[in-house]
C-alpha cells in the first residue's frame, strides 16, 4: 500500500485561519497518512520574518490542535542555513520516503499564479504533486494563469485518486476553499492595534498577545 505524505509549507508569520482550512481541505479530500507543516527558515522571495522560528512552530501547534487536525512539524528548513527553496525541500522528502510514496506539497491560488517564478519550478513534479486550493480573488482558469503554467496544469491535471495512489507528477485543483486571508493582512492589523480574532485562532491571539508579537 503505499503512503500518502502532505506538505504545506509557508512562513506561518503568524499561521491562521486559512493555513488551517487550506490542510483542514486536503486532509478531506486525501486522507494522508501524514500531514506536515514545514515552516520556512530564510524564504528567498519574503523580507525578514516576524516571530522567531520557536515562536512560529508553538503557534502552529497551538491552531491545529485547537482545530483538532493531527500534524507533524517538519524543521527541515528552519534547521537550514542557506535561503529556503521548495524544490530543495522536496527532494529530500523523497530521498527520505523513497521511491513510491506519494507526496503531495499543498498551495493556495495565489501561489500558483507565481509558480513560474519559483526555483526550478517544473521539477517540482519531480518529487510530489501538487494541490492548490481556490482562495477569493484569485483565478484558477488558464487565462488568469502565466502561459506556462497554464499549460504544465493542461497536461498533470490528475484525480485524487492519482495523487493519493502515485508517487508524483500530477496536479489537483480544489475549488472548495473560500478563505481570503493573509499573515501581511494579520501583522498590519496587530500593528495598529486592531482585531485579529476572525483571522487566526484564538489561542494563537493568546500567544501573540502574551508575547507581545508583532508591535510597531
Amino acid at each position: 500500500m503505499t503512503i500518502c505524505v502532505a506538505l504545506l509549507g509557508g512562513s506561518f508569520d503568524p499561521v491562521h485561519h486559512g493555513h488551517v482550512a487550506l490542510a483542514a481541505l486536503f486532509a478531506q479530500l486525501l486522507r494522508p497518512d501524514q500531514l506536515r507543516i514545514v515552516p520556512a527558515g530564510n524564504p528567498w522571495q519574503k523580507n525578514a520574518l516576524n516571530a522567531s522560528a520557536d515562536e512560529r512552530v508553538t503557534m502552529i501547534e497551538l491552531a491545529f490542535r485547537a482545530a483538532a487536525l493531527p500534524i507533524t512539524v517538519d524543521r527541515r528548513e528552519i534547521a537550514r542555513a542557506a535561503p529556503t527553496y521548495t524544490v530543495d525541500t522536496l527532494r529530500e522528502v523523497r530521498a527520505e520516503l523513497g521511491p513510491d510514496a506519494s507526496i503531495v506539497f499543498l498551495i493556495g491560488a495565489d501561489q500558483l499564479q507565481q509558480l513560474d517564478s519559483w526555483r526550478d519550478w517544473k521539477s517540482l513534479f519531480d518529487y510530489a504533486h501538487i494541490g492548490v486550493a481556490a482562495r477569493p480573488g484569485y483565478a484558477l482558469d488558464a487565462a488568469a494563469l502565466p502561459s506556462a503554467v497554464a499549460q504544465e496544469i493542461k497536461t498533470r491535471q490528475g484525480s485524487l485518486e492519482q495523487l493519493r495512489t502515485t508517487p508524483s507528477g500530477r496536479m489537483f485543483l480544489a475549488e472548495a476553499l473560500a478563505v481570503d486571508i493573509s499573515a501581511t493582512q494579520i501583522r498590519a492589523a496587530l500593528q495598529r492595534g486592531g482585531k485579529a480574532d476572525s483571522l487566526i485562532p484564538e489561542v494563537v491571539l493568546d500567544y501573540i498577545q502574551q508575547h507581545n508579537l508583532y508591535k510597531i
